[in-house]
């Protein structure tokens, strides 16, 4: 076995100069990718640390280390004769040129598999940050009260002993679980206790969890079409058959014969506010989907998205709170009515749900942002998040004015809107001939960022182009403009596709 000095570990000084890799890091590391590179070979015997030290100009020290950790971690074996090189199961190397390029193969290599159940599920059409025009689900961020949510923060954090630097409760901080249950009592006339509130990270970790303490693989969902594109995700990657609903001016529509020719375990609503249409669901609806339910054992997740936001008339009560034991589970966020980045919702259980469940949820879940959290049930306490809610409905309410006008005067093709009663966006549905899609991919390299009606379908229909225009975080004196050069954008569309 050979003893003296590799060339591989000469080829180039070590450096001395300042920066982030040490000396010892940088014979550590050169090591290393000489032995997975196979430039040493399996049994190797390597120099002795003076020796290595004294070629290198480094000290004993620093080469006794570094040997030391490579043992540690499995590349050598140090005995009694000295070091040797491990054998190792090396990844295949990639081919490369003389000139070190890699070799373009003729037939590329087959993609890494992922789970079956992720096939279905396809990536959103491109996004940008929160700041670009027209985006919807995006609050008026510039409006959130930083001063008094610091305040609550510091709060928290003044209160707060080291006990709440651990995991916390797994559902929830009571504190805050008992402000949301208060809360929703009072504004959205939901039936519910702290013990059946679960604090989440958002509304998807709420329909994930949903998912997961229901349904069993295979079990059918109905989610409405065109409908929310998360809540269609969440269900996918329960291996849940999905089952896509029309929805209607009186939101979703369930025939007679759905029931029977395809029977739910779980179903997927927005009845207060409709995404993306803006539909609300009739009384009439919501009753006999209760009914069913409970005669078919089918439990109806209810996501109450930007109901919040009415602008006009009384605000519209949960359907949770129609019917005593009704098989509802409530799901609501504050992304909407705070900001994006808090990621933190909810979800309530039925009562008898609640109780059977404490067991698995606290093993599915590990609590954390426990200073938030505190935070956030003083911020509804004190009253600050009810004076928020009112500023914004009165915001919003204002900019969805101005965008109607907007459309209405300078929207220089043919078109109906939807929605506007409540919530953050509208919806203008368009001919055909407008295409959506290429609409949208246009508006995006002008600083916009409506989506395509279509791509909120699993099944899409003639009725689904349009454009879905968020008005939450685009100021009212910009909409003139916006509207205008989306109209060109749409005009020059249909003009392509001639």
């Amino acid at each position: 076995m050979t003893t003296h000095v590799p060339q591989a570990l000469l080829d180039a000084p070590l450096s001395r100069e300042r920066g982030p890799a040490s000396l010892q890091r940088q014979l550590h590391d050169r090591l290393k990718h000489a032995i997975l590179g196979a430039t040493l070979a399996p049994g190797t015997r390597l120099p002795g640390s003076r020796a290595l030290a004294e070629a290198l100009g480094i000290s004993r020290n620093t080469v006794t280390a570094v040997y030391d950790l490579l043992a540690a971690e499995g590349y050598l074996l140090p005995d009694r004769q000295g070091t040797r090189v491990a054998a190792l199961t090396r990844p295949a190397r990639t081919a490369r040129t003389a000139q070190g390029k890699p070799v373009q193969h003729a037939a590329p290599a087959a993609p890494p598999a992922i789970a079956r159940r992720l096939s279905p599920i396809q990536s959103e059409p491109a996004q940008t940050d929160g700041d670009a025009a027209l985006r919807p689900g995006v609050p008026a961020l510039a409006q959130f009260p930083l001063a008094e949510w610091r305040r609550a923060l510091d709060r928290a954090m003044g209160r707060a002993g080291p006990s709440t630097l651990g995991y916390g409760n797994p559902l929830g901080e009571p504190a805050l679980r008992r402000s949301i249950a208060r809360h929703l009592s009072v504004a959205r006339g939901v039936r519910c206790e702290a013990e059946q509130v679960v604090v989440t990270e958002g509304a998807m970790e709420a329909l994930a969890l949903c998912a997961r303490l229901l349904t069993n693989p295979g079990d059918t969902v109905w989610v409405e079409d065109p409908g929310y594109r998360g809540a269609r995700t969440a269900m996918h990657a329960a291996d849940l058959q999905i089952v896509p609903m029309r929805v209607d001016a009186e939101g979703l529509c369930v025939r007679e014969s759905d029931w029977a020719a395809r029977p739910p375990r779980l179903i997927y609503a927005t009845p207060s506010h409709q995404y993306p249409s803006g539909a609300v669901m009739s009384a009439a609806r919501r009753l006999d989907l209760i009914a069913q339910a409970q005669r078919h054992g089918a439990w109806i997740i209810e996501d109450d998205y930007d109901s919040e936001f009415r602008h006009a008339g009384e605000p519209i009560g949960a359907m949770q709170g129609l019917v005593a034991q009704a098989p509802v589970l409530y799901v609501g966020t504050f992304s909407k009515t705070m900001f994006p980045s808090l990621r933190l919702g909810f979800l309530v259980l039925p009562e008898a749900l609640a109780a059977r469940l404490q067991a698995p949820l606290g093993q599915l879940l590990r609590g954390g942002h426990r200073h938030e959290q505190l935070a956030l049930g003083d911020f509804i306490e004190s009253g600050a998040f009810g004076r928020h809610l009112g500023r914004m409905r009165r915001l919003y309410r204002e900019r969805q004015v101005a965008l109607r006008e907007a459309l209405s005067r300078h929207l220089r093709v043919p078109h109906a809107i939807d929605g506007g009663h409540c919530g953050m966006h509208l919806t203008v549905r368009l001919p055909g001939e407008y295409t959506d899609a290429r609409i949208a991919a246009a508006a995006l390299r002008h600083g916009m960022a409506p989506a395509a009606l279509s791509s909120f379908a699993l099944q899409p229909s003639a009725d689904d182009n349009g454009l879905v225009l968020g008005y939450g975080n685009t100021p009212a004196e910009r909409f003139e403009a916006l509207v205008k050069k989306l109209s060109q954008l749409a005009r020059a569309a249909a003009a392509d596709a001639v």
